[in-house]
C-alpha cells in the first residue's frame, strides 16, 4: 500500500471555507452543517484519488461541490496535495493564481 501524502490547506483556502460557512450558517445552521460535511467529504476523497479529476487552470485539478457553487482547487506533487482555494463558481476563474 502506497503512504498517504501530506495535505496542506492554503490559509486563503481555510478563510474561503470560514467565510462560506458563517454565510450559510446565518441563513441555516443545518446549511452550515451539510457544507462542512460537503467540503470534508471532497477533500477525503481528494485525498484518497488526487488524480481522479482532470487539470483545471495553472496545473491544479479541481473537485466540484454537488450541493453547493463551490469547488476544492488543489496541486498534487509527488510528497502533498495543496489545497489552494475552495473556490465560488460566481467569482473569476483562476483568481487564486498567485498561491501556487
Amino acid at each position: 500500500m502506497a503512504a498517504t501524502k501530506s495535505l496542506l490547506v492554503h490559509p486563503l483556502a481555510w478563510e474561503e471555507i470560514n467565510a462560506a460557512d458563517q454565510w450559510y450558517f446565518r441563513r441555516s445552521p443545518e446549511a452550515s452543517d451539510t457544507f462542512i460535511v460537503e467540503i470534508t467529504q471532497a477533500v477525503e476523497r481528494i485525498s484518497q484519488t488526487p488524480r481522479l479529476w482532470p487539470i483545471y487552470l495553472h496545473g491544479t485539478r479541481r473537485c466540484i461541490l454537488h450541493r453547493f457553487p463551490f469547488s476544492v482547487v488543489y496541486l498534487d506533487d509527488e510528497d502533498a496535495i495543496h489545497i489552494v482555494a475552495v473556490a465560488h463558481h460566481k467569482r473569476r476563474p483562476g483568481y487564486w493564481g498567485q498561491r501556487i
